[in-house]
């Protein structure tokens, strides 16, 4: 017979949208914030794959030319139509997938002993290649070893997205506004990502929109009257 699902204790609230939207503040003022009245834990759920790019990026000499590589066989690997270049991408992309699973657990664990978790991402299922979905679902190949970890990746996003958030934060946000929070960030994959967010149900988790472009400290109010309107405070 299969296991019945663990009893959720606890609660879980995420913060997702577009790079330079204030995820990772606010999640830190949140779990401060909630964290007096409640056990309350951070959880990051992204790759950490872009940041570790533009860390290559600063390398003395051939740092630049090493990142646009990356990026291009990156933007190759997430983009419809386009084909995979090559197994180690491919492999390098699944071992990221791997890293956000074991995050993903930890995550799962807090909720299910009864904390409250704050997270900056949370993966998605419903599309492929963006905003947090399977990394090598949208590109095509005729390599039956990455056909096999695209099918295997794709099972563990689908896990992932059925453990739905009890409330999801979507923080909006243009991608002016976000380019200059994020001047490193390529702004037309900005737009990409803020033209995509608001497709995603996450699962049909109750979700609350706040207007991000605003300044950070008119957010952070707007979130903690949402979330004390869901009696979260």
């Amino acid at each position: 017979m299969p296991s019945q699902p663990k009893i959720r204790y606890g609660h879980l609230i995420a913060l997702v949208g577009c790079d330079g939207s204030g995820k990772s503040s606010l999640s830190a003022d949140l779990v401060r914030i909630l964290g007096r009245n409640r056990k309350t834990v951070y959880g990051y759920l992204g790759l950490g794959s872009g940041d570790l790019g533009r860390r290559i990026g600063q390398w003395p000499l051939l740092g630049p030319l090493l990142e646009k590589k990356l990026t291009s066989k990156a933007k190759k690997t997430r983009t419809k139509g386009e084909k995979i270049p090559g197994f180690i991408t491919a492999l390098v992309v699944f071992i990221f997938s791997l890293i956000r699973l074991k995050r993903f657990r930890r995550v799962k664990k807090a909720v299910e002993k009864g904390y409250l978790v704050i997270t900056d991402r949370y993966p998605q299922a419903e599309i492929a290649g963006q905003c947090d979905g399977p990394g090598l679902s949208a590109a095509r190949t005729n390599n039956p070893f990455i056909r096999a970890m695209a099918s295997i990746e794709k099972r563990l996003y689908l896990k992932m997205a059925a453990f739905k958030p009890d409330l999801i934060i979507f923080l909006e946000v243009d991608a002016q506004t976000a380019h200059q929070r994020k001047p490193d960030h390529d702004i037309e994959a900005l737009q990409t990502k803020i033209d995509i967010m608001p497709h995603i149900t996450f699962n049909g988790a109750p979700k609350k929109i706040i207007d991000a472009s605003q300044p950070y400290d008119k957010v952070k109010q707007n979130v903690i009257a949402k979330l004390s309107a869901a009696k979260f405070l």
